[in-house]
């Protein structure tokens, strides 16, 4: 179990000299280490350059297995290790900016409130990250799932709604239909260009306009707080507009030929991540929590 924990943590930081520190051995050690593993299973895992190691086929299939059963040992030994006592420790969770500031920040304290034993260790970032590389036990992401290898809850369902400001609607008037919108100005997101093409039901189907920004921002909360402001008509997922509809100061509009186009949110973890008692009770929080949101 030590070989095994050793070359996963040898791959993970992509090299014997970076995870020497960690596991308290030298660089020659792991190395030495590394190729006893590999004549004991006769094959090679890691092809060895100056720069960087690779993982082989054999290596990457080694790896894959070893995660885990070290994920498994782990859930075993925190399921005894909590038996009969309310479940602790530390789980750490990555979400992307719209979902920890507009779902998980208000839920947090709540979960804390229920579980003061587990600690909460949250980043926030908008890029896709790899949450084996990263060490981060659950990520909370929008859109297709990529990589099949990790494991994924669907939590719920969101959706895109178009709207814009009482203010910016009392100067420029009420679209009426999606042709009117050339004429309006409108707030897109620029580092996903997809999100430019508004879908509408039409007596043909469903048709996608193109929409002309007057403004593109590389945040989806500063295009809301420019959607409050009364900057201009936005369209953005329920996740950040729907306490804005709610006490007013956003209008939904287009509602009767919007065409809905639903987006899961998923809760992804490593290989047996789940199987450990403070990620699964974070996990069950959030599906009763999240599960029920509006879709």
């Amino acid at each position: 179990m030590n070989d095994m924990a050793a070359f996963v943590r040898i791959v993970e930081e992509g090299s014997f000299a970076a995870a020497a520190p960690g596991l308290g051995l030298t660089p020659s050690a792991l190395s030495k280490l590394v190729s006893r593993l590999e004549d004991r299973l006769r094959v090679r895992l890691l092809t060895r350059t100056t720069r960087r190691l690779a993982l082989t086929a054999e290596g990457q299939t080694y790896l894959e297995r070893a995660r885990e059963i070290l994920a498994a040992i782990e859930a075993v030994e925190s399921d005894l290790s909590q038996a009969g006592r309310r479940p602790g420790g530390r789980v750490r969770v990555d979400a992307g900016t719209a979902i920890a500031k507009h779902q998980l920040a208000p839920l947090l304290p709540v979960f804390h409130a229920r579980y003061p034993e587990i600690s909460v260790d949250l980043s926030v970032t908008d890029r896709q990250i790899d949450p084996v590389a990263e060490h981060v036990d659950l990520v909370l992401r929008t859109g297709a799932m990529g990589d099949s290898s990790l494991q994924a809850v669907r939590l719920y369902d969101g959706h895109r709604r178009i709207c814009a400001s009482p203010d910016y609607l009392a100067r420029n008037g009420v679209p009426r239909t999606p042709a009117d919108l050339a004429s309006h100005q409108c707030l897109l997101l620029s580092h996903q260009p997809h999100l430019a093409r508004w879908p509408f039901h039409t007596p043909e189907g469903v048709n996608a306009m193109t929409i002309r920004a007057a403004i593109t921002v590389d945040s989806a909360d500063i295009l809301l707080d420019l959607a409050i402001g009364g900057a201009g008509i936005v369209r953005l997922g329920n996740i950040l507009v729907d306490r804005a509809l709610a006490d007013g100061r956003l209008v939904s509009l287009l509602e009767d030929v919007h065409a809905v186009e639903p987006f899961p949110v998923w809760a992804v973890m490593p290989p047996g991540r789940f199987r450990v008692h403070r990620v699964r009770v974070l996990l069950d929080f959030l599906k009763e929590r999240l599960g029920a949101a509006p879709s």
